[in-house]
């Protein structure tokens, strides 16, 4: 008696075509699954100021403190950015202000793996200090940024002079921030050069002669938000 028998061979092609249908239809749905999947949102970024009392609001009060006025600047809002300010009166590289702070210690304090910015602005408080002193100091503190925050960019901002005539120790001063921060990588904006508040210091300087008034710190806002936005509105450092 003669027996039907399914060819092996036809069985064979259609149980391979079976599963490579399987196999597609389980890559698409992955594939899917992985675009529809929510993607990390990116970090808002932090910027950590350290600095002296042109930072705090001596002479005003702390809400009229330029890092004050950039964060609640509408404008500025839209970057989502927080900024941490750590500036104390007195404070420099060198010079021990309020609290034992110096701009080192200002960085140990308050930057962190996750800050983007870090903002050095000063300080006149450190004239005085030793022949080379204050580079030294500097090169230091930002050697401790970028071990902190080694994909944060470093803004250093030299102190400012309210004539067109500075005395030898600021400039000699503003000379030794430009060597660390050009040794360390980071940018250098130097107000002496660029005559901050020169031209309208009897407006811009409060009644003790050497702090901001309220517009004073205004004019400082203006300022730093021209210099931090093009830092914080790109990518992440890598």
């Amino acid at each position: 008696m003669l027996r039907t028998q399914t060819p092996r061979r036809g069985l064979l092609w259609t149980t391979t075509a079976i599963a490579t249908v399987c196999l597609s239809v389980l890559a698409i749905l992955s594939a899917c699954s992985s675009d529809a999947a929510p993607r990390a949102a990116a970090a808002e970024p932090t910027v950590v100021i350290i600095g002296d009392s042109l930072s705090t609001g001596h002479g005003t009060s702390p809400s009229d403190a330029w890092p004050n006025l950039v964060e609640n600047d509408p404008a500025f809002q839209q970057f989502q950015a927080t900024i941490v300010n750590a500036a104390q009166d007195g404070s420099g590289y060198v010079s021990v202000g309020e609290d034992g702070s110096t701009f080192g210690s200002q960085v140990d304090a308050a930057v962190t793996d996750s800050t983007r910015l870090v903002v050095f602005f000063g300080s006149e408080n450190d004239m005085g200090a030793a022949p080379g002193e204050t580079e030294v100091a500097a090169a230091r503190a930002f050697a401790s940024v970028k071990t902190r925050a080694p994909h944060a960019d470093i803004l250093v901002i030299g102190p400012p002079s309210y004539s067109s005539t500075p005395e030898p120790e600021r400039l000699d001063i503003r000379d030794q921030d430009k060597a660390a921060a050009q040794q360390a990588g980071a940018d250098f904006v130097d107000p002496i050069v660029l005559g901050w508040i020169m031209d309208d210091a009897a407006n811009l300087i409060g009644p003790d002669g050497d702090h901001p008034s309220a517009a004073g710190q205004q004019y400082l806002q203006a300022k730093m938000e021209a210099l931090i936005e093009p830092l914080i509105h790109g990518p992440q450092p890598q």
